[in-house]
């Protein structure tokens, strides 16, 4: 999460209403937690959601790291009690699809920072995005940058008639549940997300770059590694 993302984290979590309740979906070690912790008002309900089981930590981090899933429980805990917000959320672990029957009501803004594959991008998109209230917010990390989140998009939101595209802080895309009805307004919506798709190319580019090797061969002459895309 760059500096920029976590402002824009922090933004919207400050303009959830009062009473209101926000959801992440993938908190892992707790930073992004801390980030709407702390700027949500007194009053909303901060909903964590992470099973911490060891998968789908991170790039190229899918499964096998189950050794890992306890230590990476501790450290979420530890952080947020360490950052002061620890009482003021609510942590599930479970995975996003078995904590749909836990949260009730709607949800003023959704997070989605969880499982990068296809499947299960695609239904947590579709399915805590039909909780968020008229008008609510949904923010959707390593969008435009992981094929599978990508793809998830272009198939749940690029020709919705619900979310509208505000924009993006890197991979951070912001939409919101007020895009007005019509054809024109949807057309207008599909061609703001399609414009990001020359992005998304040149990102996918650099990943495959880097796993054939290409930061190793510019270490070795002296340049700078790029980050991998998020």
């Amino acid at each position: 999460m760059s500096p920029g993302q976590a402002s824009t984290l922090y933004d919207a979590a400050v303009g959830c209403p009062d009473h209101g309740v926000i959801v992440e979906i993938g908190s892992f070690q707790g930073r992004s937690t801390i980030v709407l912790a702390s700027a949500a008002p007194p009053d909303v309900v901060v909903i964590a959601i992470d099973p911490h089981a060891g998968n789908d930590r991170g790039p190229q981090e899918i499964d096998g790291f189950e050794d890992a899933a306890a230590d990476d429980h501790a450290t979420f805990v530890a952080n947020l009690e360490r950052a002061g917000v620890a009482e003021r959320v609510r942590h599930l672990r479970m995975f996003s699809d078995a904590a749909l029957g836990e949260v009730a009501g709607p949800v003023d803004m959704l997070y989605i920072d969880g499982a990068h594959r296809y499947t299960p991008a695609r239904a947590d998109i579709r399915d805590w995005g039909a909780r968020v209230s008229d008008g609510g917010t949904m923010l959707i990390h390593d969008s435009f940058s992981s094929l599978g989140v990508t793809l998830a998009i272009l198939r749940e939101l690029l020709l919705g008639s619900r979310f509208r595209y505000v924009g993006r802080s890197r991979s951070m895309t912001i939409y919101r549940a007020d895009l007005p009805a019509g054809l024109g307004a949807r057309a207008g919506n599909a061609a703001r997300q399609l414009a990001q798709l020359p992005w998304f190319v040149r990102n996918l580019a650099l990943k495959v770059a880097l796993t054939l090797g290409l930061g190793k061969v510019l270490g070795r002459f002296g340049r700078p590694v790029p980050d991998w895309p998020y």
